[in-house]
């Protein structure tokens, strides 16, 4: 058995064995739900059900590459919509290509924005976004290769904590103002939208949208396993002892900021990748997706799920995304961001380890009270903390 085949079985507890199990019963149930089942009967998915679905394992991959770095590396990013956006517009841009004379001035080459603004010919920006595995290069290349440069710099000048997160969220900020620019050659505040096909088959179709969705549990899954594999090997330890304390392990003598540097770059990636399964299902990229609120929106999925748990990670963004689609289309619609920070608050007072790191805490409290009992030889119960 190989090396990598054999750290991955040996990263796998039960619980992470659960969670893939029950992302890859999700990924083959949903689309069996929306295209084998009647409309008529009640167990039938809506293909709106499925986008909104994939839009969630999106975020939950999001959370994720969070998560490997704040929980794991005590690196916390507030610009990591960045790369999760610049993810998105490479795939975008793919989009955007294939469309050809079907837009509405029929350029074959201009997307139609471009025609709108008397653009006369293709930014070189835009050269080879016609390719599928060219524009798949640039969803990981481009935001890892930012990640990479602002890392070199802020991991060796030693910039962290508070300090960190500031120089994150202006660093989105930045993209955002520049993206919403129309000279800039990339739809200004309009995005990029009105797709069509993508590899060939419609965007719209319930069948593409159904694979979309499985894609986006299998990415999920890739994801969960990568960060698993990195977080329970030696490389993992070293991460956490950055963490716990990053001046005594640099005087061990490790180099810490190529730690950081590696796992920050790491999670640029899979955010593009996030970004990338996301465009196609919600139809639209625009530079709202370079907002830091929408950055730190993703640190709360990580804090409400649990950090440092990955499976947390992807729970809590589950859980506060679908919260805020139900109050969203309600009365309390205006009063979301208040609930938001209301539940930033109340996990923070009263479950500072998330949902899953309490469970967790909680049946490890149970366990070491069975083992005392035991030891002991005590048939009664030891009294609750």
């Amino acid at each position: 058995m190989g090396a990598a085949p054999h750290l991955l079985i040996r990263s796998l507890d039960r619980g992470a064995v659960l969670f893939v199990a029950a992302m890859a019963a999700i990924a083959v149930l949903v689309p069996v739900f929306n295209l084998a089942i009647p409309a008529s009967s009640a167990f039938h998915l809506s293909t709106y059900l499925v986008a909104l679905f994939g839009k969630y394992a999106c975020y939950a991959l999001l959370a994720l590459s969070i998560d490997l770095i704040w929980g794991y590396c005590g690196i916390l990013s507030l610009g990591h919509g960045a790369f999760f956006a610049l993810g998105g517009y490479a795939m975008g841009m793919y989009l955007m290509r294939q469309i050809g004379t079907r837009g509405v001035y029929a350029n074959p080459i201009l997307p139609d924005f471009m025609v709108f603004l008397n653009w006369k010919e293709l930014p070189i920006a835009w050269y080879g976004f016609q390719y599928f595995p060219y524009a798949a290069l640039m969803v990981v290349l481009v935001p890892g290769a930012l990640a990479f440069v602002f890392g070199w710099f802020a991991f060796r000048s030693r910039v962290t904590g508070v300090y960190l997160a500031i120089i994150t969220q202006a660093l989105t900020y930045a993209l955002m103002l520049g993206f919403f620019r129309n000279n800039l050659g990339f739809g200004g505040n309009n995005g990029l939208t009105d797709f069509k096909d993508i590899l060939g088959f419609n965007v719209q179709a319930e069948t593409t949208r159904a694979a979309l969705f499985s894609i986006s549990c299998l990415a999920l899954i890739i994801g969960f396993l990568v960060c698993r594999s990195i977080v329970t090997s030696k490389l993992g330890k070293v991460l956490i002892a950055i963490r716990d304390a990053e001046a005594r392990t640099r005087f061990l003598g490790y180099r810490v900021e190529s730690y950081e540097l590696f796992v920050f770059t790491l999670s640029a990636c899979m955010a593009g990748i996030a970004g990338a399964l996301y465009v196609p299902q919600v139809g639209i990229i625009n530079p709202s997706e370079f907002a830091p609120g929408n950055s730190i929106e993703a640190v709360i999925w990580v804090a409400v799920g649990g950090r440092g748990t990955l499976v947390g990670a992807a729970v809590g963004a589950v859980l506060v995304n679908y919260a805020k689609t139900y109050f969203t289309s309600g009365i309390l619609a205006p009063y979301w961001l208040y609930m938001l920070g209301g539940l930033f608050i109340a996990v923070t007072l009263l479950l500072p380890r998330g949902i899953i790191g309490s469970l967790h805490h909680w049946s490890a409290l149970r366990r070491d009270r069975a083992s005392a009992v035991a030891e002991e030889g005590v048939t009664e119960p030891l009294p609750a903390e």
